[in-house]
């Protein structure tokens, strides 16, 4: 039988790493000067993962957050110019939300900092650590080992 509490230390490292990461995440977005919050970012992010644009329910269920949560982000987000409403084409009572130029702007700039928040924090490591860290990691997600998830 393991220790109940035998993953404590290694637990904690990962919460203080997820920790370092936000806030590095933060510090990237801050210096972007974007003028975006963490959780616009994260709904701006999921818009741009749609074939067509969602209703905010479908927002509000891949961001896992309540339906209201998603009204306030979409309707910041709609202030600055990054996301407009529109009328579903086969059902005018259904809203959909559309990413606009600007948005995507913003996207790009988005993927710029998070990709040099990512170099920041992984800069210690060796390519070796990477890749070991990407294995890992790749397990964590994806809850089974690379080798078993090709099979």
């Amino acid at each position: 039988m393991t220790d109940p509490d035998g993953d404590g230390p290694l637990a904690e490292q990962l919460l203080r790493l997820t920790r370092r990461v936000h806030r590095i995440q933060k510090r990237h977005l801050q210096q972007s000067g974007l003028e975006i919050t963490p959780a616009q970012s994260r709904l701006l992010r999921a818009l741009a993962h749609y074939d067509t644009p969602p209703r905010m329910a479908d927002l509000a269920e891949r961001l896992e957050v309540v339906p209201r949560a998603v009204t306030t982000l979409v309707d910041a987000l709609e202030e600055s110019g990054r996301v407009r409403r529109a009328p579903d084409p086969t059902n005018r009572r259904v809203i959909r939300i559309e990413v606009t130029d600007e948005g995507l702007k913003v996207l790009r700039e988005l993927h710029h900092a998070r990709r040099s928040a990512a170099a920041e924090i992984l800069a210690p490591l060796s390519d070796d650590q990477r890749g070991v860290l990407e294995s890992l990691l790749d397990t964590l997600v994806d809850g089974a080992p690379t080798a078993e998830r090709r099979c």
